[in-house]
């Protein structure tokens, strides 16, 4: 993991994109090699992700989702205590390059909020799935999470996507 998050970082620093490497087998695929998607998680096509343990969700931005927005530099995040409706915004993320809304993959009750990404923002890029949480969510239809994305479906989407643009 910790070699993946250094090919990420120094992958962006150099500026690297899959245009300047036509050359290399269709098989090899820069996405996949510099966005990490994890096993376990649920994903929504609005680039959040979702771990269901016992009675509680972590919700946060995917690594694509940080990978395209640059460096962190503001979160927005709801009190404990709220609601959140599953596709609709519960906080923003503000970056360098711009400033985007963050949606929840699943509906229910907020039962914690990351309060470390109120001083240390750029936790979302250096471990968006560890230290990097959002939000901790009580859900209200656990069932809502068998419509998200799995792995293998988040990353081929990732990849459709980007190629698009």
């Amino acid at each position: 993991m910790a070699l993946r998050v250094w090919a990420c970082s120094t992958a962006n620093a150099l500026r690297l994109s899959s245009a300047s490497k036509a050359h290399l087998s269709p098989a090899f695929s820069l996405s996949r090699c510099f966005s990490t998607v994890l096993d376990g998680l649920k994903y929504a096509s609005s680039h959040e992700w979702v771990k269901h343990e016992g009675p509680v969700a972590t919700i946060g931005i995917t690594d694509h989702a940080q990978d395209h927005l640059g460096e962190v530099v503001f979160v927005e995040l709801p009190e404990p205590g709220g609601k959140v409706s599953q596709g609709s915004s519960f906080g923003a993320v503000e970056s360098v390059k711009a400033t985007s809304d963050v949606n929840s993959p699943i509906s229910g009750e907020i039962v914690e909020v990351n309060s470390k990404l109120t001083g240390s923002p750029g936790l979302i890029n250096s471990s968006p799935y560890e230290g990097g949480w959002m939000i901790k969510v009580k859900p209200s239809s656990p069932s809502e999470l068998e419509s998200l994305l799995g792995p293998k479906e988040y990353t081929k989407f990732c990849e459709e996507e980007d190629a698009a643009h």
